[in-house]
Order: structure tokens, then sequence, then C-alpha cells
């Protein structure tokens, strides 16, 4: 069973859009890049499980901190390849980001995706 990694490379990150395309229609691969790097700025980290046939499942992620909540991971992406879905990569991502949520001492987890 592949695993998640973060993307943390032009490449790599580039390899994602084609899935988040999915979720977010309106984003230019040719400007996707650029846009996530100008988001890590902010926090936003983009997660991603492969396997042999290419990126499956992607995350947009990021830790802040609210007033009302604390430290928080707030996943603003959460989609998988139509051809991956039932799988369990989405499963897998969240879980992730709960281990991430507990790693950086956050008191919520909340799925914001605006669909």
């Amino acid at each position: 069973m592949p695993g998640v990694e973060t993307a943390s490379t032009d490449a790599q990150i580039d390899a994602c859009y084609p899935v988040m395309a999915l979720l977010r229609p309106h984003l230019a691969r040719e400007e996707f890049v650029a846009r996530v790097r100008g988001m890590e700025a902010h926090g936003y980290r983009l997660a991603f499980v492969a396997d042999a046939g290419g990126v499956q499942a992607v995350a947009g992620y990021r830790i802040t901190d609210m007033l009302r909540t604390g430290a928080m991971l707030e996943v603003d992406d959460l989609v998988s390849a139509e051809a991956a879905r039932s799988r369990g990569f989405g499963k897998m991502l969240l879980d992730w980001c709960m281990e991430q949520a507990r790693a950086a001492g956050c008191s919520v987890v909340e799925l914001d995706s605006a669909v």
C-alpha cells in the first residue's frame, strides 16, 4: 500500500495538479505550482498518495492558530482521482492529517473544502 508524502518539489506539486483540478477546475495548470508556492508562505502544504499509476489523492492543509480553537489543522482541499475512489486513499490522507495535528499540538482538525 502506498504512503502519504508531502509535496516539496515543484515536480511533486505539478504531479498533484490533475487530481486537484477535479476539485478546483478553475485552477490553471501553468499557474498551479506558483500558487501553491505562494500559499506556502502562509502555512499551506500539499500531501499526496501516489502509486505506480501516479498521484491518486491530494490534501491541501495548513496548521494555524485561531482564537476560537487554539492550534488547529485545517484541510482546505481533499480529493481522489476518479479511478481511485473507494480505495481508502482519502481515509489515508485524513488519518495522516490527524497524526500531523497531534504532533503539532492541535486541538481541532477541520475540513473546509468549500464545495
